[in-house]
């Protein structure tokens, strides 16, 4: 079996420690286009699977952006890894397939950071260069999704970091995950944007970019949406059902038949950190105490109460304002409450990046 030792990096691109990588490096320091380089440069990682490319760029763009994971990693230490990034998509399906970039936004999503995502296909070079400024200025972390081949590299879709952006030459540096292949490089923003739209054949359309921000707000501490057991695509379309089912809900009792089906999907994670472990246990007691859960509790047992309730309330949004009264609200006011808020809002972004998919599943069949 032939083995293999890194790749030459195109004649067309820059390697980032190559005499003229450094010039443009300094070039680009002076002109700022650096600014969000260095809590990159801090973080940055070699993805630990052939296919974690995903999660890799995930790792480093969660820990520099400096998003607390809310639960251990190893000994006493809380710290972003590939093996804590299991929401959403199994890690043995990542294992096996790798992961799109709608999978990623919300693996983002369900760790801690607020996601743009944008096609190349929906926008123009002029919208990616804007993104490639705010990333250089530190505004947010930017993760590419491009393919390797459109860029004459070997292999097809790929995810890697974007540390910084030289405008005056319109070079981005590719903070490429996978060392072990392709050195940290600059390359034409142009060529880069061209790379990103060529069709995922898993996702039936063009590449693109994700745009993260750390959210202040919305840690989940131990509630996560899980698809183990089934398909991402699987869920999303339950989910769909149960969007469905909601929306003619006439009384309580119908809104919680309507979101029975999710139940098994919302795991309920115990952090081991001391404070982790107060803060969800006072959310979990702040749940209890609502109104709503002594009616739920009334209609399918304790055994499920905790998550009907929960995807109750985090569904409420998707409701007509006339049958939102039927739930209540969460008051937010004490520690309690406002860690239940956190959870919600965690299980909302999820559920959300679910619905999504499942919205371009029904799309598409009506297509064909």
């Amino acid at each position: 079996m032939e083995t293999l030792y890194r790749r030459p990096i195109p004649s067309d691109t820059i390697a980032f420690s190559s005499a003229e990588g450094r010039q443009v490096f300094a070039e680009a320091l002076a002109s700022g286009g650096l600014d969000g380089y260095f809590p990159l440069a801090e973080q940055f990682h070699t993805q630990s699977e052939p296919s974690f490319c995903g999660l890799g760029s995930l790792v480093v763009a969660l820990n520099a952006l400096g998003v607390d994971p809310g639960r251990l990693w190893k000994g006493p230490w809380r710290w972003f890894a590939e093996e804590l990034l299991d929401c959403c998509v199994p890690l043995s399906h990542v294992r096996e397939r790798g992961l799109d970039i709608e999978e990623l936004a919300c693996l983002a999503r369900c760790n801690g950071a607020n996601v743009e995502l944008r096609y190349s296909d929906a926008v123009d070079l002029a919208a990616f260069r804007a993104a490639l400024s705010d990333a250089a200025r530190g505004a947010i972390v930017l993760i590419a999704s491009y393919d390797r081949a459109a860029l004459g590299q070997t292999g097809s879709g790929h995810f890697s970091p974007i540390g910084g952006y030289l405008a005056a030459r319109d070079l981005a540096l590719v903070l490429d995950v996978a060392r072990f292949k392709y050195p940290p490089h600059w390359v034409s923003a142009e060529r880069l944007f061209q790379a990103m739209l060529p069709i995922d054949p898993a996702t039936g359309r063009a590449r693109g970019w994700l745009a993260l921000q750390r959210r202040e707000q919305g840690l989940s501490l131990g509630f996560s949406v899980t698809c183990e057991g089934e398909s991402w695509s699987g869920v999303g379309q339950r989910l769909g059902d149960v969007e469905q089912a909601l929306r003619s809900a006439q009384d309580l009792d119908a809104l919680i038949r309507a979101v029975e089906p999710l139940v098994a999907h919302l795991e309920l994670r115990t952090p081991n950190a001391p404070a982790h472990c107060d803060a969800l246990l006072g959310a979990l007691q702040a749940l209890r105490e609502l109104p709503l859960y002594a009616q739920v509790e009334g209609s399918v047992g304790a055994a499920a109460c905790e998550a009907v309730t929960l995807l109750v309330l985090a569904l409420g949004p998707l409701l007509e304002p006339e049958k939102r009264s039927l739930i209540g609200l969460v008051p937010n006011a004490s520690e309690g409450e406002r860690a239940l808020a956190n959870e919600l809002e965690n299980v909302r972004a999820q559920l959300a990046a679910l619905a999504q998919r499942a919205r371009k599943a029904d799309s598409c069949d009506s297509e064909q």
